[in-house]
């Protein structure tokens, strides 16, 4: 890649001159995974050198639902329409409450999310919230900090009810695609989650790996699939399905 983000990542492209010619009152990133984008520092940089200091970047940076939130607002503000923040904010808190209500006096299964198969890594982040907040128990990660690394006996002795397979980036047919990563680890055939047909593949990449209004939808497919006599059917079609194992 050559030109205004020579300094970046090499896994993008972008065009400079489009870019120079919009010449964007306002630009929207992010510097939480600098996998998914520029770093914050090299894109500021070439902005200032291509397009001035007219041009504002918002570049959010949250790792658990409070500066998700907090994050909604901000580049609400940045658009001149602070309140309109606050009113999604509002709305998914809203949501959120609802659903405690319904599961507060429900059991509670053992959850754990895997977040990328080889190397093994577990959910972190805002993905233990959400697990609590759907009605369940979020093992093997912490809320707030990053996806820890994990060993396959992590699993095993974990043993947890449901088994939930959300690779950073991927939809649910690149996940069943390479699924074989983890059903072929020792003992898998053990796990109570697969005894019973509870592992799910979950749509990462248009839910639960990115920190947008979705999370609102991320929390009612949890819902449904920890509780789906109280939940079923309400959340959108093609966010899930149940693995079954060969």
């Amino acid at each position: 890649m050559t030109g205004l983000l020579q300094k970046a990542l090499s896994i993008y492209d972008v065009d400079d001159d489009a870019l120079i010619k919009l010449s964007p009152d306002v630009i929207l990133t992010q510097d939480h995974c600098e996998v998914c984008a520029v770093s914050y520092s090299d894109l500021s940089s070439a902005v200032k050198d291509a397009l001035g200091n007219e041009t504002k970047i918002v570049s959010v940076l949250p790792t658990n639902l409070a500066e998700i939130f907090s994050s909604f607002v901000d580049v609400a503000e940045a658009l001149g329409v602070r309140k309109r923040g606050e009113e999604l904010v509002g709305s998914i808190q809203h949501r959120f409450d609802e659903i405690r209500n319904v599961t507060s006096n429900l059991p509670k299964p053992d959850v754990v999310a895997i977040e990328w198969m080889d190397p093994l890594m577990t959910g972190g982040n805002w993905m233990p919230e959400m697990i609590e907040i759907a009605g369940g128990v979020s093992h093997l990660a912490t809320a707030g900090k990053h996806s820890p690394w994990q060993n396959w006996k992590d699993i095993l002795e974990c043993d947890p009810d449901i088994l939930l397979v959300v690779p950073c980036g991927y939809g649910i047919s690149k996940t069943l695609e390479e699924m074989e990563i983890l059903s072929g680890q020792d003992s898998w055939e053990n796990l109570t989650s697969v005894q019973e047909n509870r592992v799910f593949i979950l749509d990462g990449n248009h839910y639960f790996n990115r920190p947008g209004p979705r999370i609102r939808e991320s929390v009612d497919i949890l819902a449904e699939i920890f509780h789906p006599n109280e939940f079923s059917g309400q959340s959108l079609a093609g966010g899930w399905v149940r693995y079954q194992s060969k």
